[in-house]
């Protein structure tokens, strides 16, 4: 029966972001959501306990607003959940994410198997599940598709790459990130919802954790996407290739 840690990230809704004046972008009514890659390791946690028995363990570092958050996860399936919430963990970058959930695990959270989402929606690095699997010195398989707890004790996961699907092998204690087509998350219910609110969640403090340092990562600016048509046509031909591509480093697409 595994214990099992899903990791998971309070992120910015991008359906509330809204397009402002000269191309800036609004975020006074956005709202927030625990990413959607880790509603996938939250559900695939879920559903390896279903058959497998054990537990499931939610994790996440923040801004204390975050804590929302915790509520989400839980509703969805796990048992208990730790939350490290400080204004100064809104920015971290992905290695001190990892060292900050690194530190929890080691010392507070028995596991066999942690599953993060292959990336965050807001930043996408795909680097706190790599990096998280090598502070606690144990196996990564990631871009996993679809996960297999066998009766050895062994897990085997068939992931995506370019040439196709490549099945590994790996025993437990393991780290494993999932895609989006692993599974469908589920949706909480009311009675969900209300059953989270009982759940246990261990808030931790910054002063509890071995410093990582300020927050590395700094917004320096963001606009919104903006598309022109020309409506220039090229024919195909040699002379009309010659003249497209002039047109490309015209415009500064090619150089």
């Amino acid at each position: 029966m595994p214990n099992i840690i899903a990791c998971c990230k309070w992120v910015i809704d991008e359906a509330y972001i809204r397009k402002g004046p000269a191309g800036a972008l609004d975020f006074s009514t956005v709202d927030y959501k625990i990413s959607d890659y880790d509603r996938n390791a939250i559900e695939e946690a879920v559903c390896l306990k279903g058959l497998h028995g054990g537990s499931v363990t939610v994790l996440t570092a923040g801004a204390p607003e975050a804590a929302k958050g915790v509520k989400d996860a839980l509703s969805r399936g796990a048992e208990q959940a730790f939350f490290a919430g400080d204004p100064s963990f809104n920015q971290l970058e992905s290695s001190q994410t990892a060292a900050i959930l690194g530190e929890i695990i080691r010392s507070r959270i028995p596991y066999d198997l942690v599953i993060c989402g292959e990336g965050s929606s807001d930043q996408y690095a795909q680097q706190v599940g790599p990096r998280l699997a090598e502070n606690l010195g144990i196996p990564c398989i990631s871009y996993v598709q679809k996960l297999t707890i066998g009766e050895d004790g062994r897990i085997l996961a068939e992931r995506r790459v370019e040439e196709g699907v490549e099945v590994v092998e790996a025993p437990l204690p393991v780290l494993v990130t999932v895609l989006p087509e692993i599974n469908t998350p589920r949706i909480p219910g009311v009675r969900d919802t209300l059953t989270a609110s009982k759940k246990p969640v261990v808030a931790i403090k910054k002063e509890e954790l071995p410093p990582v340092g300020a927050a590395r990562l700094q917004t320096m600016g963001m606009t919104a996407t903006r598309m022109e048509r020309n409506c220039e046509k090229f024919a195909a031909t040699p002379e009309e290739v010659a003249r497209f591509v002039g047109a490309l480093q015209k415009l500064g697409v090619i150089s």
